[in-house]
């Protein structure tokens, strides 16, 4: 008995010796990455509303006519003015070869840019705004990230100038004259970004805010200045040639987001 024992004391001790030699021996469990997250795939195809505002400068190359008895004269200077407007929209994209948007849009803008017309000749100054704009064009977007894409655009675009009172250069004070309402066409090229929103850390499916740049270039227009009441010419023309900036933002409702995702890489 004594040497049963004595027997099972040294296998036990032979065990405990012999474990963490056949521990080192067996092979380290592999480390296996965690896969990467996979970001979500919009897709942007579809159409958009969109309502904002913002502010604008416009600056135009003046040249005013006139004569003085049988010799003509002329003077080429630069006017411009600042102001408001608020837009409002709508159009519609596709989303092809991934990350790459092509989209039709038309807006129009409504506000109050205003600026002056001079006649240095006889002195008078005519106070004018830019009341209405508006724009049909395309624009060619990458998506930088599934919901933000950045863009240029360009196109058509046209503009409704408002009718003037001539006032005297030093009092300001009415001078019985003024020039009539006028439009003119052109063409605006511009950029921006459009993000998806977070509402108070909450997604909000199909809401969007996009900001942009857009400068546009308006047809040369011969304003002649005209007495109250007869709408006879005073003698003087002022060619005015605009050229017209403004940065807007504007909330955008995209009513596909939150449909079926494609399949694209960025």
């Amino acid at each position: 008995m004594k040497k049963l024992v004595i027997a099972l004391t040294a296998a036990a001790a032979a065990a405990a010796f012999a474990s963490p030699a056949l521990a080192a021996d067996l092979a380290a469990r592999p480390y296996t990455k965690a896969p990467a997250p996979i970001a979500p795939v919009y897709n942007w195809t579809g159409f958009y509303i969109f309502g904002g505002g913002g502010g604008g400068l416009w600056a135009a190359d003046q040249n005013v006519q006139t004569n003085v008895g049988s010799i003509p004269l002329s003077i080429d200077h630069r006017q411009g003015g600042s102001g408001w407007f608020g837009t409002v929209g709508i159009g519609y994209d596709w989303q092809f070869n991934g990350p790459w948007v092509f989209g039709l849009f038309a807006d129009g803008q409504f506000g109050s840019i205003k600026g002056t017309l001079d006649d240095p000749f006889n002195q008078v100054i005519a106070p004018i705004k830019l009341e209405d704009s508006w724009a049909v064009g395309a624009r060619v977007g990458y998506l930088v990230a599934p919901n933000v894409l950045s863009y240029v655009n360009g196109g058509y675009s046209g503009s409704q100038w408002s009718r003037t009172t001539l006032l005297d250069e030093f009092s300001g004070a009415p001078v019985g004259g003024h020039t009539n309402s006028f439009t003119r066409n052109g063409w605006f090229i511009g950029g921006g970004v459009e993000n998806s929103l977070n509402i108070f850390g909450i997604s909000s499916p199909g809401w969007f805010m996009k900001t942009e740049y857009r400068s546009a270039f308006y047809d040369k227009k011969s304003v002649p200045l005209l007495f109250d009441g007869t709408n006879l010419p005073v003698g003087t023309n002022l060619r005015f040639n605009s050229w017209n900036q403004t940065i807007s933002t504007s909330l955008v409702y995209r009513f596909n987001w939150g449909g079926a995702p494609i399949s694209a890489k960025y």
